[in-house]
């Protein structure tokens, strides 16, 4: 016998898909990096995902991202340097950094190009107070979600305003937001970005260019 009541509708499921949404966008966020909440706010922008609840969800996958990165610097850093030597230089030298400046170091974890891996790991590595370490970072990672959540809403609205709609061209967005993040990212790593990031947190400032000493 057939009973319509205990067929699923599309209403009854849109809850379920948008907590699939949200666990992706915090699940994400340590991976694909700003690309994840200009997503977020590109989707709460076009009414798929609330505005609100989608950096919610972003700021707290990156902080607990963040949150483990420290203990596996705390409980493995020196492993970590042995088992990969190509990033011991790095975490050697933001364990320097992180001890003279630990809460700078904590605020800047998802600020710093290059090391949003490597400076967490040194923060626990160095073995600076969970407190302060979990303030420091959580205070970055909302900071970090609302303003690139933000411009991902801004971005829909600038879409909508010169194309007169937005969810008809999502499937161009979405890639093309991920495959920007991808090339920043290179150009960064191309010019050194986090030396120079390591250096503002050391500092305070950035060296100049005229100044800076030349690859060996």
């Amino acid at each position: 016998m057939f009973f319509p009541a205990a067929v699923p509708q599309a209403s009854d499921l849109a809850p379920i898909a948008d907590l699939w949404a949200y666990l992706g966008l915090a699940l994400t966020g340590i991976i694909t990096e700003e690309a994840t909440p200009l997503i977020g706010g590109l989707a709460a922008h076009d009414g798929r995902l609330d505005l609100v609840v989608a950096g919610l969800w972003t700021a707290a996958g990156v902080w607990a991202a963040d949150l483990l990165l420290y203990a596996v610097g705390r409980t493995r850093g020196r492993w970590i340097r042995k088992r990969w030597p190509g990033v011991r230089r790095f975490v050697l030298r933001a364990l320097r950094v992180v001890r003279r400046n630990p809460w700078r170091a904590s605020l800047a974890v998802r600020f710093a190009y290059g090391l949003r891996i490597t400076l967490p790991i040194a923060c626990g590595a160095a073995r600076l107070p969970l407190w302060l370490y979990t303030i420091g970072s959580g205070i970055s990672s909302v900071v970090w979600t609302v303003l690139f959540t933000a411009i991902g809403w801004g971005f829909g609205r600038t879409t909508l305003i010169i194309l007169g709609h937005v969810r008809r061209y999502e499937r161009i967005l979405v890639p093309a937001i991920i495959v920007g993040v991808v090339i920043a990212w290179w150009v960064m790593r191309k010019r050194h970005v986090e030396e120079e990031v390591v250096e503002v947190i050391a500092t305070g400032h950035r060296k100049s260019h005229a100044h800076r000493a030349p690859d060996v």
